[in-house]
């Protein structure tokens, strides 16, 4: 079995996973629905900011984010909190980092909609939030519930952005996948083997769960 170390590092991934989720959950909805479906000005420009952390290296956002949370940083003379270090910083960071895997997951759950079914509503006289409640969500919940899972996956497993936020201190900062890499420079390779496949297990298990959602969903769509 890994040593306990380990789980406390899994216990602050989860912990950190868990409510980096919730916050894309809460943010990402309403910004995805407003990608889909609405045109303004600059919008392509705006896409592509949500959508730099694809492409841009983890480090080199780590970096940015270290910078702006620092005890120097501007976050610090807006607030008053330096949250480089912290607990905050690593959400935050894992916020930003999975904030295109979610967004775009949401935004093809909404795509995916029969907008004759909104137009409809819409001519009906139904108000906004009865046609979220009603028609909306009962469609879209299983798309969102699956981006959001693969959103918390993709947290748990990260690496470069949380080492440059939160760098790697044992039952504070370091996360799981950082905990590995140090067992691995540590040349302590069968403990890093066990703890890595606990990892591999969950997130196998959060991949396939996420998959059953969408077939599950694709099937209730074709029944309606």
């Amino acid at each position: 079995m890994p040593e306990p170390l380990f789980w406390t590092s899994l216990k602050l991934s989860l912990v950190v996973a868990m409510a980096a989720s919730l916050i894309l959950l809460l943010l990402g909805v309403p910004l995805a629905w407003l990608l889909a479906f609405r045109r303004f000005p600059g919008k392509s420009i705006l896409e592509a900011i949500f959508l730099l952390p694809l492409v841009l290296p983890p480090t080199v956002l780590g970096f940015y984010l270290l910078l702006f949370l620092g005890p120097e940083g501007l976050w610090r003379k807006l607030t008053g909190l330096s949250w480089a270090f912290r607990l905050e910083g690593l959400i935050l960071a894992s916020v930003l980092f999975s904030l295109p895997f979610a967004l775009t997951a949401y935004r093809e759950a909404f795509l995916a909609l029969d907008r004759n079914l909104l137009e409809v509503a819409r001519t009906l006289g139904v108000p906004p939030w009865k046609t979220w409640g009603r028609v909306v969500l009962p469609l879209v919940w299983p798309g969102l519930l699956s981006g959001t899972l693969l959103a918390f996956a993709h947290i748990l497993g990260e690496f470069g952005v949380v080492l440059m936020v939160g760098g790697s201190i044992p039952g504070k900062t370091q996360m799981v996948s950082i905990y590995i890499y140090d067992l691995v420079q540590a040349l302590r390779f069968e403990e890093a083997s066990r703890a890595a496949a606990v990892l591999l297990f969950l997130s196998l298990a959060i991949l396939v769960a996420a998959r059953t959602l969408e077939a599950k969903g694709r099937a209730w769509k074709s029944t309606t």
